[in-house]
């Protein structure tokens, strides 16, 4: 079982979170990216290149830990969808 990384946050910071997903597609791109945001966060912008998904977030409760999940589509034909879930830790910096 794969670990799950965890950052920090400040509740008041706008911040960019990035999953890599280069050794999981091989030659594959990302053709779509959404990113599964709980309540209490919000979703500012998200973006993805050909092998990177991208969200901004901000909010948070100061002491919650929030899974937030990239789901991604592959250009393929059938399109493979999967999921890498990455934690938030809201902590004043």
């Amino acid at each position: 079982m794969a670990t799950v990384p965890i950052f920090e946050k400040d509740p008041d910071a706008h911040k960019r979170y990035s999953v890599d997903w280069t050794d999981w597609l091989g030659t594959d791109n990302i053709s779509g990216s959404e990113w599964l945001v709980p309540e209490g966060l919000t979703e500012v912008a998200d973006s993805h290149t050909e092998k990177v998904a991208t969200v901004m977030l901000s909010g948070g409760t100061e002491g919650t830990t929030y899974r937030v999940t990239n789901r991604i589509t592959t250009d393929t034909t059938p399109p493979e969808i999967d999921d890498r879930t990455i934690k938030i830790k809201i902590k004043e910096q």
